[in-house]
C-alpha cells in the first residue's frame, strides 16, 4: 500500500531545511536581519532586495512557511465564497521563491492549476524552481518561473487566478495601483488574491486594493460579507488575521523564544469577476470565551461591526461558538 503524500506544508518545511544543511547558522541569521530591516524600510522599487542565493535561502527558510498559511487561508476562504470554481490557470506576480504557488496548488490538489511565477530578482526564481522541481507536486514541477519586473510597466497574460502576496509594500504608490489594476485586468473571468502584513500600513494597502478591484467591477469574495465600504473608521483599527505556523531552528535562532509555532498576522482581500456567497459575517478578532458564553466580534453584511454574545440558550450555535476561530465565517456555513 503506497504512503499518503506529506501535505504541502511539510513537505515545504523539510525542503527549505535541506536547503539550510550548507548556509552556516549564523551567516543564515545574520541576512534575515538584514532581510527584515529592509522590508520594513522603505524600498526603492528598482532594486531586489534579495540579490544572491544565500540571501534567497535565508529568506525562504524564514518566510515561506508563514507567506505560504496566509495565503493558504485567504485561498480557503475564497473557496468557501465559491465552492464550485476551479481555476485552469494561475499567475504569482512577485511570486519570489514560490510560496503562494505552493498555496494554491496545496488548496486545488488533483485539480492545481498550471502556475507562472512573476519576480524580478533571479535568485529567488531560482531557487523556487529548485524547490518546486524536489516538490513531486506535478502542477508545481511543471511551473513557468518568468523573470518580470514588477513595476507600473508590468504586462499580464491572460489568467484564472491572479495572487500578489507580500508585495505591494516593497513599491511607490505609482506602481502598486498599476499592479493591481493589472492583476484585475488579467484574471478576466476570475479571481484575485491579495495579501499583506497584518499591519495598519498592511491594512491600509489592501483597502486601497479592495477599492480599487471593486471599481474594476470586481465582487469581494472574502474576507469582507459585502463589496460595500469597509465600516472600519481610518485610523481607528485595523482589519487583520492569524495564521499558525510551525517554527524552524532558523525561526528560533533569529526572534529566540522556545515556542514550537508562532502566529502569522496578515490582511488580505479576495475578489472575483462571477457572482460569490461571501460569509453573512466574519469573526474579526479572536473570541473571547467567558463560563456559559462566548463573545464574538463580526464584520457583518447588514449591521457592519457588531459583537454577538452567544450563550447555553442558543444550543447547537453555542458549540459552534466556541469552536469558532479569529477568521471564520460566522455562522458556520453547516448552519445557516
Amino acid at each position: 500500500m503506497n504512503a499518503a503524500p506529506a501535505p504541502a506544508a511539510e513537505t515545504l518545511r523539510s525542503a527549505l531545511a535541506g536547503l539550510l544543511d550548507g548556509l552556516p547558522p549564523t551567516q543564515a541569521a545574520q541576512a534575515v536581519e538584514r532581510l527584515i530591516a529592509n522590508y520594513r524600510g522603505d524600498t526603492p522599487t528598482g532594486a531586489p532586495i534579495l540579490r544572491d542565493r544565500s540571501d534567497v535561502v535565508a529568506y525562504a527558510a524564514y518566510r515561506m512557511p508563514a507567506t505560504f498559511e496566509a495565503v493558504r487561508a485567504a485561498l480557503d476562504a475564497l473557496r468557501a465564497a465559491a465552492p464550485g470554481w476551479v481555476p485552469g490557470r494561475h499567475t504569482d506576480i512577485g511570486g519570489g521563491t514560490g510560496a503562494a504557488s505552493w498555496a494554491v496548488a496545496d488548496a486545488w490538489d488533483d485539480a492545481a492549476p498550471s502556475t507562472t511565477v512573476l519576480d524580478w530578482a533571479e535568485p529567488a526564481l531560482a531557487l523556487g524552481r529548485e524547490l518546486a522541481r524536489a516538490s513531486h507536486v506535478p502542477s508545481l514541477e511543471a511551473a513557468q518561473w518568468q523573470r518580470s519586473r514588477i513595476s507600473s510597466s508590468l504586462r499580464v497574460e491572460s489568467t484564472d487566478l491572479v495572487t500578489v502576496s507580500y508585495v505591494l509594500k516593497e513599491l511607490d504608490p505609482a506602481a502598486r495601483a498599476a499592479v493591481v489594476a493589472e492583476s484585475a485586468r488579467a484574471a478576466g473571468a476570475g479571481a484575485v488574491v491579495i495579501v499583506e502584513p497584518g499591519t495598519p500600513d498592511g491594512y491600509e494597502r489592501i483597502i486601497e486594493a479592495r477599492d480599487a478591484l471593486i471599481a474594476a467591477g470586481m465582487h469581494i469574495a472574502a474576507p469582507c460579507p459585502h463589496s460595500a465600504a469597509c465600516p472600519i473608521e481610518p485610523g481607528s483599527d485595523w482589519c487583520h488575521f492569524a495564521a499558525r505556523v510551525s517554527r524552524s531552528s532558523l525561526h528560533r535562532q533569529v526572534k529566540g523564544g522556545s515556542l514550537a509555532y508562532e502566529d502569522e498576522k496578515f490582511s488580505y482581500v479576495a475578489a472575483t469577476r462571477f457572482p460569490v456567497e461571501p460569509a453573512s459575517a466574519r469573526v474579526t478578532r479572536k473570541p473571547q470565551i467567558r463560563k456559559g458564553m462566548v463573545l464574538l466580534d463580526l464584520c457583518t453584511k447588514d449591521d457592519g461591526l457588531r459583537r454577538d454574545t452567544v450563550t447555553k440558550r442558543h444550543g447547537a450555535l453555542y458549540k459552534d461558538a466556541r469552536d469558532a476561530e479569529w477568521g471564520d465565517a460566522w455562522p458556520p456555513r453547516t448552519a445557516e
